[in-house]
């Protein structure tokens, strides 16, 4: 047959699909998960075994590291020595591993990420808790199997004296599955092995009466017991670990946040770093330094605070952004009977447990054989000893030792394993004495030969014997915990006030979108002047606010942008603000209709929202706080065509006044009309006819006595109004009228506004001319005039677009500056 002959065709899927089926059972089965009976993957039980067979143990003098891993190598694990030094290197890592199973010395890394020293430097042997592992695996308690040549036998599990598989934890990643078993305290983990012996049947949240949840080498805190009786019961859950911060008084008013524990497996660098970056970007107010002043005494990061800072609130802004606090996702997968199995607590316990059943049934077999052999001895020797002269003459009658062997035999009874003993006996045994030691030992034997075949008999002795040695174990390893349980996931609150320099800004607004806040000393330097916008737009709102306050901008099209103020783009009066479309998405058409600040949103206030077509909404003005606005929100429901024309804020006791572009008008107070939520499309205000809409609703206090209404109509006329020429209504009526009805070229209204001794309207003509209107130098009208022309609208065109002027204010007065 010739080469080509010799080869397959095969379609590429169906190989790749046998050799990547093949290789993911290999890295699942032997490599990255580990077995739920010792809690070890490969590569860690044949470092482990490799160093006991070359007896570098806790008790001998340590060796080079570079030997142990050329031992593994060569007789166990054919693979790179990078990836076996580093298992190895990781078993004697102290704040990875909860109970060392490697002592190294020399450099074996650090919490900081630093990598050891190469293995040709450190040297290592086994722990002495590495040995409780290892003990009586030559007492045939756990299978063997040839090696990957074939030349000698390696274990297949360890006998694991103590629960591993909990005490220490695992991680792993391999092909569909990923394991991340935390480490416990190896006391509690005990007490549980013993407590589901004694009760088989024990409840999980019997069992976390003594384990009380993972016990992590470097310290912390763990919050959210629900997470972990959730993992628990079903192998998977989420907790929060926290390091562990107090707050130290310095002197001047001064205080220091110190960290002495930081969660596990958390890069003590990477955070001190990331904690450094934030007090340089100015993310977190209030830190002066932050320092790594960790020693041999033990670790210790130092957050020295600015005078009178928050440390609560900075410590809680860590917790949140840095890794201070970190969530720990339990995925405690391991391989139950050759397959990798989720496993909860329950399962954990009774794998380890059958597991340590077979081990000691095991062992018992062994020494009961061994016993019984050396028994046997025993008995021959005794029986020779009492026909010693007889013995000895036969002896020397033989030709040689095998012939000896057979006269002895014939003569006496005794079978070939005692024949062989007398033939070997040492001359000096025959004294008087070694007979009583030989009784003595026959007697010591048959009791032990008992009370092994009692416990291979009985159950109950058996696991006697197993929960004695455990109680041994805990007695000799076990420490006190480390890290603490916290019942509760606590809240992170933070104080806007700790991430944010509170400065007071002023903060513009324009109709088309653009937004900025700009320094009160850039305005100051310009005098007011020269504010920069594009010839189409005009000012919705110039505010004086703090950078700690929150800006709500109501969009014509019911939406609105939550935008906190130290977030806005901070650019120079003289320059043009930033489009809002870059903060967020609004469409092409979408225009702002109001600015409304907000300090806080616990007081007791209500936005009160009019559209185009006749709807009212109120709405409590607290549910207008987002937590996530990285998009427009919905501020009303509207329907159809219909677009917001106002906003207003109110305290609950205001009236609203609403006016048609057909000059009708309607007033009334605004509990008639019901708080709704914040998605609702409101209530009818206003009954309209035919091509009428609304131009605008006002809110003003119910106590003010003589608010100024100003109108202004298509055709140039103006018109400033008291409020005593109207009467109070109810909502959804028709309203009164404030305008003469024409039959030819009727006034409509363009714009409708409420103003006070400083207001001032602008208006914008179908020839594009802009005109100023100073309403409180217009005569008071009564509701059946058009009021008076204040321009030519045959030769300036009609007026297209009206609005008030804005003026610079401070919306947060004190009780003193109102």
């Amino acid at each position: 047959m010739s080469f080509t002959e010799k080869l397959l065709d095969l379609p590429l899927e169906d190989v790749i699909g046998d050799r990547f089926g093949r290789y993911s059972k290999y890295i699942i089965q032997d490599r990255a998960l580990p077995d739920a009976r010792d809690g070890l993957k490969p590569v860690q039980r044949r470092i482990l075994f490799a160093m006991h067979e070359e007896r570098n143990t806790h008790d001998k003098a340590f060796r080079k590291s570079a030997k142990t891993v050329g031992t593994v190598i060569g007789n166990y694990h054919p693979h790179g020595d990078t990836s076996v030094y580093d298992a190895m290197v990781r078993l004697s890592q102290d704040w990875k591993v909860r109970n060392v199973l490697v002592e190294m010395h020399g450099n074996n890394g650090s919490v900081d990420g630093d990598p050891p020293a190469a293995m040709r430097y450190t040297e290592a042997r086994l722990s002495s808790i590495s040995s409780e592992l290892l003990r009586d695996i030559d007492k045939e308690t756990v299978d063997f199997i040839p090696n990957f040549d074939d030349t000698i036998d390696e274990p297949v599990v360890l006998p694991a004296r103590f629960p591993n598989l909990l005490a220490n934890g695992s991680t792993g990643i391999s092909a569909g599955y990923a394991t991340e078993i935390p480490p416990h305290n190896l006391g509690e983990v005990i007490d549980a092995v013993i407590k589901k012996i004694d009760k088989p049947d024990v409840t999980i949240d019997e069992l976390m009466q003594v384990i009380k949840g993972p016990d992590f080498p470097t310290g912390g805190t763990i919050q959210g017991v629900d997470g972990l009786k959730q993992a628990y019961k079903t192998g998977k859950g989420k907790v929060v670990v926290r390091g562990r911060a107090e707050v130290e008084q310095l002197r001047g008013n001064r205080e220091q946040i110190v960290i002495d524990e930081i969660p596990y497996e958390v890069n003590k660098a990477t955070l001190v770093k990331r904690m450094d970056e934030l007090r340089l970007d100015r993310k977190v107010e209030g830190v002066a330094e932050v320092r790594d002043e960790t020693d041999r005494t033990g670790l210790r990061i130092v957050i020295e605070l600015k005078k009178d800072a928050d440390s609560e609130g900075v410590l809680h802004y860590l917790y949140k952004n840095t890794d201070l606090q970190i969530t720990y996702n339990f995925n405690m997968v391991a391989i139950k009977d050759k397959t990798p199995t989720l496993l909860n607590l329950t399962s954990m316990l009774e794998s380890y447990i059958s597991h340590q059943k077979e081990v000691v049934t095991r062992q018992s077999k062994f020494d009961l054989r061994k016993a019984q052999e050396r028994s046997h001895i025993v008995e021959g020797l005794i029986k020779a000893i009492s026909i010693l002269d007889e013995l000895i003459a036969t002896i020397r009658a033989s030709k040689d030792k095998q012939d000896a062997k057979k006269q002895i035999k014939e003569a006496y009874g005794f079978t070939e394993e005692q024949a062989e003993a007398i033939v070997n006996l040492q001359l000096y045994r025959l004294t008087n004495t070694d007979i009583t030691s030989l009784q003595q030992e026959a007697k010591e034997l048959q009791e032990k030969i008992n009370e092994l075949e009692a416990i291979l008999n009985d159950e109950r002795k058996l696991f006697t014997v197993i929960k004695n040695d455990l109680k041994d174990l805990k007695k000799k390893y076990a420490d006190k915990r480390k890290t603490i349980i916290e019942e509760e996931i606590e809240e992170l609150k933070i104080n806007l006030e700790v991430m944010i320099a509170s400065e007071d800004v002023l903060v513009s607004v324009t109709r088309d979108g653009y937004v900025k806040r700009t320094s009160l000393r850039s305005y100051a330097a310009s005098n007011g002047e020269d504010f920069a916008m594009k010839d189409e737009d005009h000012l919705v709102a110039l505010q004086e606010i703090n950078t700690t306050d929150k800006l709500l901008l109501f969009t014509n099209k019911g939406r609105y942008i939550f935008a906190p103020v130290h977030e806005l783009p901070d650019i120079r009066w003289k320059d043009l603000g930033q489009h809002i479309s870059n903060i967020v998405t609004i469409d092409k058409d979408e225009i702002i209709v109001k600015a409304i600040p907000v300090r806080n949103f616990v007081e007791e206030k209500y936005l009160i929202f009019f559209t185009k077509n006749g709807m009212i909404k109120r709405t409590e003005l607290k549910t207008y706080e987002a937590q996530r606005y990285s998009k427009a929100l919905v501020a009303i429901n509207l329907k159809g065509d219909d677009q917001v024309v106002n906003v207003h804020v109110s305290d609950g006791h205001s009236d609203v006044f609403i006016a048609s572009n057909k000059g009708y008008s309607l007033w009334y107070h605004e509990s008639e009309v019901t708080p709704v939520g914040q998605r609702a499309a409101g209530v009818k205000a206003i009954q309209l006819k035919d091509d009428e809409y609304v131009i605008n609703g006002i809110v003003f206090d119910d106590l003010v006595a003589e608010p100024n209404l100003v109108l202004l109509t298509q055709r140039g006329a103006a018109k400033r109004m008291t409020l005593k020429e109207f009467e109070k209504g109810a909502r959804a009526k028709r309203g009164l009228v404030m305008l003469r009805e024409l039959k030819r070229k009727p006034h409509r209204v363009i714009g409708f506004f409420l103003v006070n001794d400083e207001g001032t309207i602008q208006f914008k003509t179908s020839k594009g001319s802009t005109h100023m209107v100073y309403p409180l130098e217009l005569a008071n009208s009564d509701r059946y005039s058009n009021g008076s022309y204040i321009i030519d609208a045959d030769e300036q065109g009609d007026v297209v677009e009206v609005w008030e002027q804005t003026n610079y204010t401070k919306p947060f007065l004190s009780n003193e500056e109102s």
